[in-house]
């Protein structure tokens, strides 16, 4: 039994909606109904505040969302296509809200458990698909962000004590990996224990988000005071460029034209490539399909039914709206500004034979000299490439034209130790790795601590068990195999976000027409299922979040596997097919 009277978390499986309701009758559920219903009699502004005051769900998503990958995506959004993407991530996260909030209408209206409602009033394949392939999406995604908080750690924070220059690189990444795990498991647990530890997990996130916010909102800001912003080419990102699916920037491309005509081709291939998984990246970290999840079962375990159906949109637009718009447009802001089209310091010098300026960046020499290292395997081919010894591999480099030189400089993957250095020139080298590195291990530690949260959410619905006890601690413990990703990832922390993001794109349409088809189940939802025009508005808006979150999907798919991808995407279609017309007619009562 939970504190405050809260029983959700202890319902056992099977529950109908109509008895969690009941169950969630305690004085502290009725209080909240009661402040919202007085509210709604008193008028908009009343229910406004109300609203605020019992906003949280919202702010769990933010904590996810707010990780390695909104980081990673924005970063390198800024570094290949500049402002010409600042649509993409809004679009995304409107088009996520939307099916969040048809998750939160029928979760709401019912009280029932969302995987039992989809195996019973739409196909089990869909509501197990969903639960396992949330579980894959945790465990993947935890990787970027140990990788994240580590080097944070590592490079922004107590560079001193685990710097790569004070300690073996081994050593340093298990300590530092080790505090990071810590303080996730810490806070995971607090919101496991349940009641009161909720709500101050609760607090925890919002503070966490807010810091990362406002981190964020610091470069740009600063940036702003120095002139470095042309706000005019920020707004016409907005409008979108379709194009850049398949070239390069304006910007990018000039300095392409300037390789050896035979040579433009591997440059163009790469950015494209990069453009294309970055921008997928980018929609799938707006909302994950392990976030679809976290959503209902977290506006259950707090006890809501369907008075809280307003509050529970209010939650989604403001508590994770709102700080994901902020934080993830001031990254690509200030990414784009320093880095886009721009060659990094001491690799290469204005003018072919001219003087290079400065020292380059010790975390970027290894990059740079795999672009170069690649750029030589294209020209020679894999057989002469693998008899090259590594000193003879570094002379092939060195002895690259300036332009290919340049382009490597260019496409180089920065860090957020490198992003960190915008601030320097307003706060002071130390103070801006300080406050640089506190914003990237706050959504890394956020987004880690809730994939434990969700995983072992996810594991106690696997077996049937109450989300309590050791059940959900074991399935929190999972997650803690993100610990590896440092030292399996030797490309800059921030990337590894871009690869794990691409394949939770392929899983969140499973999440989607899951509960597109469950918002119109009559069997289900009864008397709650909207009719006429809010029926027709409710699925054309959620036609439209499905349509591009399969977009996506495919898409990305056909890029990593081709006609295996889509081969794998027909099975699992044919599947749920099978399943329909063969499982019992009791089930599609």
């Amino acid at each position: 039994m939970a504190e405050n009277g809260e029983t959700a978390q202890s319902s056992p499986p099977g529950t109908t909606g109509r008895e969690q309701q009941v169950m969630h009758m305690n004085p502290r559920i009725e209080k909240d109904r009661q402040l919202i219903l007085d509210a709604q009699k008193k008028g908009k502004g009343a229910v406004f505040k109300t609203y605020v005051k019992l906003s949280g769900p919202g702010w769990l998503q933010s904590g996810i969302t707010l990780g390695g990958g909104s980081l990673s995506s924005s970063l390198y959004l800024g570094v290949l296509v500049g402002f010409s993407f600042m649509w993409l991530q809004p679009l995304a996260m409107i088009l996520g809200i939307i099916m969040m909030s048809a998750i939160a209408y029928v979760t709401l209206s019912t009280g029932e458990r969302p995987l039992h409602a989809i195996n019973k009033h739409v196909n089990p394949v869909l509501g197990w698909g969903w639960l396992i392939a949330s579980m894959m999406a945790n465990l993947v995604w935890s990787l970027p962000q140990f990788a994240l908080g580590t080097a944070a750690l590592r490079q922004n924070i107590v560079p001193r004590l685990l710097g790569p220059e004070v300690m073996p690189e081994i050593p340093s990444k298990m300590i530092a990996g080790g505090i990071f795990l810590a303080i996730c498991l810490t806070f995971t647990m607090t919101y496991g224990a349940g009641g009161k530890g909720t709500k101050i997990f609760e607090i925890l996130i919002k503070t966490i988000v807010s810091m990362i916010v406002l981190c964020f909102l610091g470069v740009v800001i600063k940036l702003s005071l120095e002139g470095k912003i042309l706000w005019s080419e920020i707004l016409g990102g907005l409008v979108p460029d379709l194009s850049l699916f398949t070239k390069p920037t304006d910007i990018i491309m000039p300095h392409i034209q300037k390789v050896a005509d035979q040579f433009q081709s591997f440059w163009t291939n790469m950015i494209v490539g990069q453009q294309r998984d970055v921008m997928i990246s980018a929609a799938a970290t707006a909302v994950g399909i392990n976030m679809t999840f976290l959503l209902p079962y977290s506006m259950l375990r707090k006890g809501w039914d369907k008075y809280f159906r307003g509050l529970a949109i209010f939650d989604l637009s403001t508590g994770l709206f709102i700080p994901f718009i902020i934080a993830t447009g001031c990254v690509v802001i200030a990414s784009s500004s320093q880095f886009h089209g721009q060659p990094a310091q001491g690799f290469v010098s204005e003018v072919p034979g001219g003087e290079i300026i400065g020292e380059p960046a010790k975390n970027l020499i290894g990059p740079y000299y795999g672009l170069l290292k690649n750029r030589v395997k294209h020209e020679i081919g894999a057989e002469a490439y693998a008899k090259l010894t590594p000193k003879g591999l570094n002379a092939a480099a060195d002895a690259l034209p300036w332009a290919d030189k340049r382009m490597a400089a260019i496409l180089v993957k920065r860090d957020a130790f490198n992003l960190a250095d915008t601030l320097a020139p307003l706060t002071g080298p130390v103070i801006a790795q300080y406050v640089f590195g506190l914003g990237v291990m706050g959504m890394a530690m956020s987004a880690a601590t809730m994939l434990m949260t969700i995983n072992g959410l996810c594991f106690c619905e696997l077996l049937g068990r109450p989300p309590r006890g050791w059940t959900q601690r074991f399935g929190s413990l999972m997650v803690s195999v993100g610990a590896l990703g440092p030292f399996f990832w030797k490309d800059a922390a921030p990337y590894l976000a871009i690869p794990t993001s691409v394949f939770a794109m392929v899983l969140l349409p499973i999440a989607y027409f899951a509960f597109f088809l469950l918002m119109n189940q009559k069997s289900f939802l009864g008397e709650n299922m909207p009719i006429g025009a809010k029926r027709i508005l409710w699925n054309v808006l959620m036609a439209l979040a499905a349509g591009a979150a399969t977009f996506g999907s495919v898409w990305s798919l056909w890029s990593k596997l081709q006609w295996l991808g889509i081969g794998l995407l027909v099975g699992f279609i044919g599947l749920c097919v099978v399943v329909h017309f063969l499982r019992p007619k009791r089930l599609t009562a």
